[in-house]
C-alpha cells in the first residue's frame, strides 16, 4: 500500500500538504489539491486511522538540539535554527530549543517528560554523544547532519559529498590543472560532520581528474583574516588557477580582498568557486559561481520526516542527502595560459 511521503512526492508538494490537503486542517490551493487527489486515486493511498488516532495525543512541540559553544559561528547555526522554526511553524508545531553545551543532557530531559512529539538535532559531530541516546530513547529523532555512525537513524543533509565533486569537475572542464581549496577553520575538521566530508572529496576529486591540489583553513577555532589571506597567498604562489572556498562569508571576503590586492581579475586570471555556502554570496563584492547549502531546503524536510515519524508509516532510517544546485555566474573560465591568442 502506498505511504503518504510516496503521495506528496508524486505530486510535487511536502507531506504536511498532503496531510492538509487530506484533512481539510488548512486551505490548498485547487492546482495544488487536484494534484494531490489525482497521486492518491493513482497510487491508491488511503490515509490510516491509526495515525488520526495518534495525533490527538501529541503535544505539538518539537525538540530542536543545538548546543551553543565558544566556537559556534552562531550566524551560520541560528540560520538553522530560524528554519527550523519555520518550517515546523507550518506544521503547527512549536519548538522547544535546548542549547545546553552537554547536548545529551537536555535531549534525554525532555525524552524522559514527554513534553515533545520528536526531536530535530543540529550541530551534529563527527562521533556525536547524541547518536546512542537517539537509539535507547522512544521519542523520534532526526538529525539535520550525518554522524561517522549513522546506522538505524534518519538523516538529512546537503550532499556534500556531491557538492565538492561537482565544483572541482567545473573547474577541471574548464581546464584547470592546479587548484586548491580553503576551507573553514581547523576545529571543523574535528568537532563538525560535513567540513571533513567536503575536503575529502576535494581531494579524492582532483586526485581521480589528475589535478594538482592543496588544502588550507582559515583559522585555527575561529575564522581568522590574517589566516585566511595567507592561506589564499601560499596557493596563488604555488600555481593554483582556481580556488574552491567552503567557509563562511567573513573568509570570502578575505579571499577576494587578497585576490584583488594582488592585481587579479575573476575569472580572467583565477576561478573561483564557493562550495556548500550557507549565506547569501550576493553580498559579496564580486558575483562568484556557488553551490549553496539552502538551510530551509534541509530544516523542511527534516520537520517533514519528522511529521511522519508519529505515524505508522514511519521514514525508515537512512540519509536523505540533497543533490546539490550549481549556480553560474561566471567566475570560471579557461586558465589563462591555455586561452587562443
Amino acid at each position: 500500500m502506498a505511504k503518504i511521503n510516496e503521495v506528496a512526492e508524486a505530486a510535487g508538494v511536502s507531506i504536511s500538504t498532503v496531510s492538509y490537503a487530506l484533512s481539510g486542517k488548512r486551505p490548498v490551493a485547487p492546482e495544488t489539491r487536484k494534484r494531490i487527489e489525482a497521486a492518491v486515486h493513482e497510487l491508491g493511498y488511503s490515509p490510516n486511522a491509526g495515525a488520526r488516532m495518534l495525533a490527538g495525543s501529541r503535544t505539538h512541540i518539537f525538540a530542536l538540539t543545538e548546543p551553543l559553544r565558544r566556537d559556534t559561528h552562531a550566524p551560520t547555526h541560528m540560520s538553522f535554527v530560524l528554519a527550523t522554526a519555520v518550517a515546523a511553524r507550518r506544521n503547527d508545531y512549536d519548538v522547544l530549543l535546548l542549547t545546553d553545551e552537554q547536548a545529551s543532557a537536555g535531549m534525554a530531559r525532555v525524552a524522559a517528560s514527554g513534553l515533545v512529539d520528536a526531536i530535530l538535532v543540529l550541530d551534529v559531530a563527527p562521533d556525536d554523544e547524541r547518536v546512542a541516546l537517539a537509539r535507547s530513547i522512544s521519542t523520534p529523532s532526526i538529525f539535520i547532519g550525518v554522524p561517522d555512525d549513522h546506522e538505524g537513524l534518519v538523516c538529512v543533509d546537503l550532499d556534500f559529498h556531491a557538492a565538492a565533486t561537482l565544483a572541482v569537475d567545473r573547474v577541471a572542464d574548464a581546464g584547470h590543472r592546479s587548484i586548491g581549496l580553503i576551507g573553514q577553520p581547523q576545529v571543523a575538521y574535528e568537532k563538525s560532520n560535513f567540513p571533513p566530508r567536503v575536503r575529502t572529496a576535494f581531494e579524492r576529486r582532483a586526485a581521480e581528474r589528475g589535478l594538482l591540489h592543496d588544502f588550507r583553513v582559515s583559522g585555527d577555532r575561529m575564522a581568522s583574516v590574517e589566516v585566511t589571506r595567507a592561506a589564499t597567498a601560499s596557493l596563488l604562489d604555488a600555481g593554483a588557477t582556481a580556488l574552491l572556498v567552503h567557509a563562511t562569508d567573513d573568509v570570502h571576503h578575505a579571499v577576494l580582498a587578497e585576490i584583488a590586492d594582488r592585481g587579479l581579475s575573476i575569472p580572467r586570471d583565477l576561478s573561483i568557486v564557493s562550495v556548500a555556502a550557507s549565506f547569501d554570496t550576493t553580498t559579496l563584492p564580486l558575483q562568484i559561481d556557488v553551490i549553496p547549502l539552502v538551510p530551509a531546503s534541509s530544516c523542511d524536510l527534516a520537520v517533514d520526516l519528522a511529521v511522519l515519524s508519529l505515524t505508522p508509516e514511519r521514514p525508515e532510517p537512512g540519509l536523505h542527502l540533497l543533490p546539490p544546485v550549481y549556480y553560474d555566474n561566471r567566475s570560471v573560465a579557461a586558465p589563462a595560459g591555455s586561452r587562443p591568442a
